[in-house]
Order: C-alpha cells, then sequence, then structure tokens
C-alpha cells in the first residue's frame, strides 16, 4: 500500500515536471466511487495528505456511490478533460 502511494507521489511529480509551470491553479477533484469510511475511500485521503503540500492546491475527495461504482465513474467521464478530475 505504501509503495503504491509512493509510486503515484513519484510519477505525478515527474510529470508536473514535463507539464507546464501553471498546472495546477485550482483544486483538483479525486472521485471515490465508493462509499466513505472504506478502502479506497482511506487510500484516497492518505494520497490527499501526502500530494496537496507537494503541488501546492488543495486535493478535495468526493465520495459518489452506488451503481457498483457507476455513479462515480460516469461523473469523471463527463468532466471536462482538463486535468483536474480523476477518480480513484
Amino acid at each position: 500500500m505504501k509503495r503504491m502511494i509512493l509510486s503515484a507521489i513519484a510519477l505525478l511529480a515527474i510529470a508536473l515536471q514535463a507539464h507546464a509551470q501553471s498546472y495546477p491553479t485550482r483544486p483538483i477533484r479525486i472521485v471515490v466511487p465508493f462509499g466513505p469510511g472504506g478502502f479506497t475511500d482511506v487510500a484516497a485521503r492518505i494520497l490527499q495528505k501526502e500530494l496537496a503540500p507537494a503541488i501546492g492546491q488543495p486535493i478535495v475527495i468526493e465520495n459518489k456511490p452506488g451503481a457498483g461504482s457507476t455513479i462515480g465513474t460516469t461523473d469523471v467521464a463527463r468532466s471536462a478533460p482538463d486535468g483536474y478530475s480523476a477518480a480513484r
């Protein structure tokens, strides 16, 4: 678990260095397609805690459970492809 989180942080740090310096300019949204308190929610919140200070922007966790995770994933699929929304 810890290795997965560290790998995600390292990949994001590399991507941010390669990307334009103006990203991110507003809060990033992570949609968890399951209810609060589960493994996926806890993993997203651990990632949020470590990543938000590193990128200098708040990370907002949104739990959207229901329909076997279809509601949350559909929300992310319909959001603008600007890099500010992600499904966990």
